[in-house]
């Protein structure tokens, strides 16, 4: 009997370990990815979002923007803080607007263009007069229709301003900031997120600048923003070099979508051969992958890869319980058999 207890308590210890070991920590605040802004905007304000799911409290991109999953007929509500950053007056104007995601970007639709998405979000406020460095919180409903169908839906909360036409100006200079919208409609649990490192190259930009690029591939159902780093090991007398930051850390992929990540050298490097060791990351979905490079010498062309490791796969949370479920239900039957040679 108390080796059969023993026996137990030992296999659920491991089980408590395997879940442990990969849940990733809560989240604290928003993480550093900026808000989207208009090519026009300047720092004369800001915006950020104040509100995340309890589910999601991990997951840093729930943080920066609104991504959630939600059946048809359901309502949620989000806040946002606006800043007048300057040392003026200035009227605010916050509005919801259309986005799409195509050829690896999230793209902002001009103006106030509507979209499925936009109809279903309403704000308590459209306008705001805040005085220098004057904070106001604005708050976000989204209010799904019964009928809606299944899918990925995106947009933005904008916050504007800018000087508007009149006698003396002739032309309008308008500057936003803004806070994405991922929600995604559909009944029972939310679809899987992941992504797989299908390519991974180094090249020299045609100005002659190192590079190194990865071929992503979206292969879940949700949107992604892809981020991460780059470093390079045990190159020629044994130098190391990075961490380097992925150039477009804004890369989105839409579920199905394909992609590259490029990530540039900020300083000249021999050409190697480099352990490279890519780190990509969508909020909670992490791939690492290492390949042996060498760059190419000739401004505009590819180098060589050899010895292309196998891709490491950080498991999702999901993942993690279910494999610790397993280990317990290991422990139950090892209990009952003990019980049985008795």
């Amino acid at each position: 009997m108390k080796g059969a207890r023993r026996h137990w308590v030992l296999l659920l210890m491991l089980a408590f370990v395997q879940a442990a070991g990969v849940m990733p920590a809560a989240a604290h605040g928003a993480p550093g990815a900026p808000s989207p802004q208009d090519p026009a905007a300047g720092r004369a304000i800001s915006i950020k979002l104040l509100d995340a799911p309890e589910s999601r409290r991990a997951d840093p991109r729930a943080h920066a923007y609104i991504v959630d999953h939600v059946t048809p007929g359901s309502t949620i509500e989000r806040r946002v803080e606006v800043t007048n950053k300057s040392s003026t007056p200035m009227h605010v104007n916050v509005y919801a607007a259309a986005a799409t995601i195509a050829k690896g970007e999230f793209t902002f639709a001009p103006e106030h263009t509507p979209n499925e998405l936009t109809g279903w979000t309403s704000l308590d406020t459209t306008g705001l007069d805040l005085a220098a460095s004057e904070t106001a919180r604005v708050r976000t409903t989204i209010q799904v229709p019964r009928d809606a169908a299944a899918g990925e839906r995106y947009g933005v909360i904008w916050a504007q301003t800018g000087n508007p036409t009149d006698r003396s100006h002739t032309l309008t200079v308008l500057g936003r900031v803004g806070v994405r919208m991922y929600v995604d409609v559909g009944p029972g649990g939310e679809p899987p997120s992941d992504f797989r490192i299908e390519r991974l190259y180094p090249t020299r930009s045609r100005d002659g600048r190192e590079e190194v690029r990865a071929r992503i591939h979206n292969t879940g159902g949700r949107a992604l923003d892809i981020s991460g780093a780059l470093s390079l090991l045990d190159g020629p007398g044994g130098q190391h070099a990075g961490p380097f930051s992925a150039a477009k850390t804004g890369t989105t992929l839409g579920p199905g979508d394909r992609g590259e990540v490029v990530v540039p050298l900020d300083a000249p490097l021999p050409n190697g051969p480099w352990t490279a060791e890519l780190a990509l990351r969508s909020g909670l979905v992490e791939h690492t992958t290492r390949a042996t490079i060498t760059f190419p010498t000739t401004p505009g062309s590819i180098g060589a890869v050899a010895a292309v490791a196998q891709e490491e796969d950080f498991p999702t949370p999901a993942v993690a319980w279910l494999s610790a479920l397993a280990l317990a239900a290991l422990c139950l039957l090892l209990s009952r058999f003990l019980r049985r040679r008795r």
